[in-house]
């Protein structure tokens, strides 16, 4: 009898590469949707679906009550929001509701693999020389999206006898994601713009690699462990500028550094008219506080030693795989 698997997230970039990894190893795959969801990745006739409203608890426990899950993939949540408020209404409330909607319903699933990141630590030893951050620091989230992920986690924490383990990945990126592709974009159209003058380590991991650790983690990890994840490597805040431009032909472009302070006004400025206009922009107080943040090396040792986590998209590799892909589904 096949094992059967919930990924919540199921339409998004890192969920829908995640349910075709299950269809792939021969998971009884189920998708949870929103009615608004777009399927435009998830084609394959050999998907269930089923929606879920992860703000009801109650409504959660109708929906599921007549089903059972070997293993749940949490990948739902959002990046941006209007409101500061609805991080945690989203990402730590839904969180918390499908765990007490499983519970509730006395669920005997095997494994729960919660899709937190890495900005949850936020902006630590930023002392040169960098070093990497631990499991064993102290999170000091500096953004509304960090903090609801941490809430969340910290929650999972007061259930000890429920099955989670929780994987932090660093910045992901692949075919499909919409925000590293504005750079592509902005290559292309001859402009990479660039923010602070001081050193800035930064970590990539591919999406091939964040599913290859989620169906470790239902395998091998342990209760109640956090995972980082990347590719193992750091880079400079210029390299993944440099390789967009080789993988698209060398354009001529402008190359733009601004001060701290300029990006700071300027997102202030994308915050106020996505208030005005009710849409959310990619420029805002969080996205302020992920670019000046220095220092984002991690260690993956724990992943590698307890999951046997392999990272096998470096970022050159990553970056011409997702401009090919750009490329043949016209988004460049």
């Amino acid at each position: 009898m096949k094992a059967k698997i919930l990924i919540t997230g199921a339409s998004g970039f890192i969920g829908s590469f995640i349910v075709e990894e299950a269809l792939r190893r021969g998971f009884d795959t189920w998708a949870a949707v929103r009615k608004s969801s777009s399927k435009a990745f998830l084609q394959d006739e050999r998907i269930n679906f089923i929606e879920l409203n992860l703000s009801s608890e109650q409504q959660l426990k109708e929906q599921l009550k007549d089903m059972q899950f070997d293993y749940v993939v949490h990948a739902a949540g959002v990046t941006k929001c209007l409101h500061q408020e609805d991080f945690h209404r989203i990402n730590t409330e839904g969180t918390k509701n499908l765990v007490r909607a499983i519970l509730a319903l006395q669920m005997p699933i095997k494994r729960f693999v919660y899709i937190s990141s890495l900005s949850i630590m936020g902006a630590i030893r930023e002392e040169q020389p960098y070093t990497e951050i631990l499991e064993s620091d102290t999170p000091q989230p500096n953004t509304a999206y960090g903090r609801s992920k941490l809430e969340a986690e910290q929650w999972l924490d007061t259930n000890s006898q429920f099955p989670y383990v929780i994987l932090r990945p660093t910045d992901v990126y692949g075919p499909r994601e919409r925000d590293y592709f504005m750079m592509f974009k902005s290559i292309k159209q001859h402009v990479d713009f660039a923010v602070g003058y001081q050193q800035q380590d930064i970590t990539f991991v591919y999406v091939a690699d964040v599913v290859q650790a989620v169906f470790l983690a239902m395998e091998k990890g342990r209760t109640g462990r956090r995972y980082f994840l990347s590719d193992g490597e750091v880079y400079q805040s210029s390299t993944f500028s440099d390789l967009i431009r080789k993988e698209l032909g060398n354009p001529w472009w402008i190359r733009i550094t601004a001060p701290l302070w300029v990006l700071r006004l300027v997102s202030w400025c994308g915050e106020y008219v996505g208030r005005l206009t009710g849409k959310v922009t990619a420029l805002n107080k969080d996205k302020y506080n992920i670019m000046r943040q220095r220092n984002w090396r991690c260690d993956i040792t724990p992943a590698r030693e307890e999951l046997g986590y392999a990272p096998q998209v470096k970022l050159p590799e990553g970056v011409k795989r997702s401009a090919a892909w750009y490329q043949k589904n016209g988004w460049l």
